[in-house]
């Protein structure tokens, strides 16, 4: 049983409210039960944020929120959830849509086109907003043949997060990277901000998911995960390449961050298309 706190403290708990070694607790909690490393992130950040989760359990002090972590997993879901930076923004990385657009997409249509079910599959991986699967959608849009189908998942921990992103709006600022024709095209101005329309909206399917799940994930033509490994231990960037080469259909692409690279028995399941841009194709 979670013993409520007899501890009153004379204000809300803020993330100075946490000693070294409780802050370490925690950290030490999610590299051993989730795999994911806080070390990559700012000191002051993460404990702003962990303090909010405090508060929102209803544990007064850092000591008892240990103690619930430590009996229920579904807190520790939603702090992973709480700490996860959520980062995203229309076509980040110009190079890499541009490599998409011209190298690795007309490749992988031509082998669509020749399956029965005619379906060009992607996953987007940790893709917080929906940035990057919308992104993808306005490129395939562009140039995927008629009677292709295009169906992109995009992927989350975090289900707040993801409803927002499937309802497709965004503020002036978040479509500042779209150029200004593909704006008119495809989205409807709303409010102060802009709805992405409904037919691009059809083609990405929103779904929370932890990577480091068992749960299988239908097979992709195309994965994007990028600047999502870095948070996790080397055993587990392992098990996570792993999923992509048994996840992509052969001569499948997968797309890392540019601060992440091949690791393990990875290496052998796939070779470099551009490795600069970490653009890599299943062998």
């Amino acid at each position: 049983m979670i013993r409520q706190s007899t501890y009153k403290s004379a204000a809300p708990f803020v993330g100075s409210d946490f000693d070294d070694g409780e802050f370490e607790q925690i950290r030490l909690l999610l590299l051993e039960r989730r795999g994911f490393d806080l070390g990559m992130y700012k000191d002051q950040c993460i404990r702003r944020r962990i303090a909010s989760r405090v508060r929102a359990s209803g544990m007064q002090n850092a000591a008892d929120y240990l103690q619930l972590l430590q009996q229920r997993e579904e807190e520790i879901d939603a702090l992973l959830a709480a700490v996860s930076i959520h980062v995203s923004q229309f076509f980040r990385n110009p190079r890499i849509f541009a490599l998409l657009e011209a190298e690795v997409l007309p490749g992988l249509i031509r082998r669509a086109e020749t399956r029965p079910d005619r379906t060009l599959k992607v996953w987007s991986v940790g893709c917080a907003g929906g940035e990057e699967p919308y992104s993808l959608a306005l490129l395939l849009d562009e140039l995927a043949p008629d009677g292709l189908k295009v169906d992109i998942l995009g992927t989350d921990i975090s289900a707040p997060v993801l409803r927002q992103a499937a309802g497709g709006y965004f503020d002036a600022l978040r479509v500042s990277e779209v150029p200004e024709d593909v704006l008119q095209r495809y989205f409807a101005p709303e409010g102060r901000g802009f709805r992405v329309c409904e037919r691009i909206r059809r083609q990405v399917r929103f779904v929370e998911h932890n990577i480091l799940s068992d749960e299988s994930q239908p097979a992709a033509d195309l994965i994007l995960c990028r600047n999502v490994m870095i948070y996790f231990s080397r055993a587990d960037q392992d098990r996570i390449l792993e999923r992509f080469a048994a996840t992509l259909t052969p001569q499948g692409v997968l797309v890392l961050g540019n601060a992440e690279s091949l690791i393990g028995r990875a290496r052998e399941a796939f070779s470099p298309l551009f490795a600069a841009e970490r653009i890599y194709r299943r062998r």
